[in-house]
């Protein structure tokens, strides 16, 4: 059993998920939800206490606060975690409005509790494997990095597609980059739901040179989740959609042969990686629960959230003056 307790507030769609791992990792110390007949199937299944957000931030024996509430209240509720003395975690996006996060994030710092945003792709073993090899030099310098991440639904109408899929592919890019994007542009269409993109793309620079795309749909005939990275050594992909899960890591040794009139490509087959398995969802939760524990700074923590954010604003003040052009 864990010393640390975590409340978990929002048992939803998404919620649940980190109830059972909260639980499976012995650090449930309790369940919030306005629905009763969901909370008390959470206490059920888990054995933890339903009880109102109040009473847990009243409660010393609560040390962490994991939400998993809309969007528009994620700062807020944040806010009132961390005034109560509470560890914080809290699902991307870390608000919806850069000076709430730039707030919570000062909160945080100036009342030394932990702020954790949840990114959880930064937790896959499979993109950590990928980000040791860009670390290593293994793929050189890099050029260009993408993101496809598409299927057919679920449709939303709280948020658009950009802020549903590309918050994930942001933390990943501008983790393997170091650096946040200096130049960026996005379209999009709402095909099915007016005035909500369910298909964008946004486009990057950085200022190291390196460039590069998200492109984001719900509108999609398959699941496509794919993450290129191109260096002027080797290509790398992590295809999390990819069905042999030992082929979700691919590199590349491609080159190019400038001996001729024109350069020529120089193909290879590609080299699948082994990655150690794991659960990245129960690998998130285990690390907030150290972070809490020992007072660390999360890997995915509210200044990360905030670089994140920005990109993600930048990318919907674009979006929209694009939808805005094409009506």
């Amino acid at each position: 059993m864990s010393a640390v307790k975590i409340a978990q507030v929002g048992c939803g769609h998404w919620g649940k998920n980190l109830a059972r791992n909260f639980a499976e990792l012995g650090a449930l110390g309790a369940i919030v939800d306005g629905n009763p007949e969901t909370a008390a199937r959470m206490t059920e299944q888990h054995g933890a206490p339903a009880r109102t957000l109040d009473e847990v931030l009243a409660d010393d024996g609560i040390h962490g606060v994991s939400f998993a509430t809309p969007a528009e209240m994620h700062a807020d509720h944040a806010s009132q975690a961390i005034a109560a003395g509470k560890h914080v975690y809290v699902e991307k996006p870390l608000a919806l409005d850069i000076g709430d996060a730039e707030r919570v994030i000062a909160e945080a710092k100036a009342a030394d509790r932990v702020l954790m945003v949840g990114h959880l792709l930064q937790y896959h073993p499979v993109f950590r494997a990928l980000r040791a090899m860009v670390e290593a030099g293994d793929l050189g310098t890099l050029r260009y990095v993408y993101s496809n991440r598409m299927s057919l639904g679920k449709f939303r109408l709280e948020e658009n597609v950009l802020w549903s899929f590309a918050p994930h592919d942001f933390s990943m890019i501008l983790s393997l980059v170091g650096e946040e994007p200096v130049n960026v542009t996005a379209q999009g269409a709402a095909f099915v739901t007016p005035g909500l993109a369910d298909w964008a793309t946004t486009q990057f620079a950085f200022p190291s040179g390196v460039r590069g795309h998200i492109q984001a749909s719900w509108l999609h005939p398959f699941k496509e989740h794919r993450l290129t990275v191109i260096g002027d050594k080797a290509m790398a992909v992590f295809e999390d959609s990819a069905k042999n899960p030992d082929e979700k890591l691919a590199l590349y040794r491609h080159g190019v042969d400038y001996s001729g009139p024109a350069p020529a490509p120089v193909k290879a087959d590609p080299e699948y990686i082994a990655v150690e398995k794991g659960e990245p969802l129960k690998d998130e939760c285990a690390h907030f629960i150290e972070c809490c524990a020992n007072g660390t700074t999360p890997r995915t923590d509210g200044t990360e959230g905030l670089a994140v954010l920005r990109a993600l604003a930048a990318s919907e003040t674009a979006l929209q003056a694009s939808l805005e052009q094409a009506s």
